[in-house]
């Protein structure tokens, strides 16, 4: 990888690639050694191994997904670009180098036909004008552009003018839409979504298998390591033909359907609490040819764990678990509704090694013993670490 640097002419002010000024191989020792200060001592009890980090070749261009704020500036002006680190400051952005280039194209675009046509910015403190922010979401496998426009309202003024021009300037573009969020929140995206151009939806593929990707869809941004992440757990699980597998917090079915793909006769249950999420999903089994083999159920995972371990029928039982869980992690009450499942093996994907440290620990509680423990780099030049843990239940 060599011990080259990145600069960005932003990044002070910027502040979200809080390690760019760290060398690459660097920035992965620190993580490594992150994740051994928080499970080493745990798995060299238990003979787990923690396995080296898995970085990027090239740690730059790699997030398929960009999103940009708007303020109204001096003589009409329509910013954007990226909040400053601790305020709603903008910091104008022409580019970004861990973005894909044609993201902040095509976000920069947005401010430039809506400053020409005279569509205010969204006014935070006074909860006025219209142009609130933009995301868009880049094809890794496929060609597709989808771009959602936020709202402050039903109407966006010069419609078709607006998604001429947009057209125009950004010819990539597949799908355009209209999110209309209204509430005084910090959150981007509201509930209603209008298509303005295209089909609403974008596809793209993980590990040979196709997804549909809408406004709301989770959606991996960094679909390269995602594929290393997906390897790691599906490697780790050693699924079997005839086997049962629960993917929990699903979202949109992405591993289970890898993994179903890859396994025959794997039959898969996925568990989601978001209800487009699991139409979302649903819909990616069939078109991948696994709807009599992926059901994907609407629930949350510890309600879903309560009521499956209260059943305790042969048709409820796993061989295998697959979990995902957010940041904070997982719940006592449905780590000790997986083990009382009886699962053989199962891997636990997360965003946070803390919360994965506290769960784990709770898991070895009930048998079940870490085999190893994987680091994925999935956000070069920033402090944050996915990990892969492998556990095994103890035959005694």
């Amino acid at each position: 990888m060599g011990y080259r640097t990145y600069t960005c002419p932003i990044a002070q002010a910027c502040g979200g690639c809080e390690l760019l000024a760290v060398p690459y191989p660097v920035q992965l020792e620190r993580k490594q050694a992150h994740v051994q200060e928080l499970l080493g001592e745990a798995a060299e009890k238990d003979g787990a191994i923690i396995e080296q980090i898995r970085g990027m070749e090239k740690p730059v261009a790699y997030r398929l997904k960009a999103a940009t704020p708007f303020a109204s500036g001096k003589g009409g002006h329509v910013k954007c670009g990226f909040y400053a680190a601790g305020t709603h400051h903008i910091v104008p952005c022409e580019s970004c180098l861990v973005e894909d280039p044609r993201a902040r194209r095509i976000l920069n675009a947005v401010a430039h036909v809506a400053e020409r046509l005279h569509v205010s910015a969204y006014d935070e403190d006074k909860g006025k004008g219209v142009l609130r922010n933009a995301v868009v979401r880049l094809g890794y496998a496929s060609d597709d552009a989808l771009l959602v426009i936020v709202t402050n309202g039903s109407e966006l003024p010069h419609l078709e003018r607006f998604v001429s021009e947009l057209r125009t300037q950004c010819p990539e573009l597949t799908s355009v839409v209209q999110n209309v969020n209204t509430r005084r929140t910090n959150a981007i995206l509201g509930r209603l979504n209008k298509t303005l151009y295209g089909p609403g939806n974008m596809h793209d593929q993980l590990l040979g298998c196709t997804f549909e990707i809408g406004p709301s869809s989770f959606y991996q941004t960094n679909p390269a390591q995602t594929e290393v992440l997906y390897r790691l757990a599906l490697d780790g699980a050693r699924l079997l033909p005839g086997q049962r597998m629960l993917d929990a917090y699903c979202g949109t079915g992405t591993i289970g359907i890898c993994a179903a793909s890859h396994v025959n006769d794997l039959h898969v249950v996925g568990v989601e609490q978001v209800s487009d999420a699991v139409s979302c999903a649903r819909r990616n089994a069939q078109a991948n040819g696994l709807g009599e083999r992926c059901r994907f159920l609407r629930s949350d995972a510890t309600d879903y764990m309560d009521a499956t371990v209260r059943l305790a029928s042969p048709d409820n039982r796993f061989d295998v678990v697959i979990m995902d869980p957010p940041r904070s992690g997982s719940t006592p009450k449905f780590l000790a509704g997986v083990t009382r499942l009886g699962p053989s093996r199962i891997a636990y994907v997360s965003c946070s090694v803390s919360t994965q440290a506290r769960d784990i620990t709770i898991l070895r509680d009930y048998g079940y013993r870490p085999e190893r423990v994987t680091p994925v780099d999935m956000f070069p030049h920033t402090k944050h670490v996915e990990t892969v843990a492998i556990l095994v239940r103890e035959t005694r």
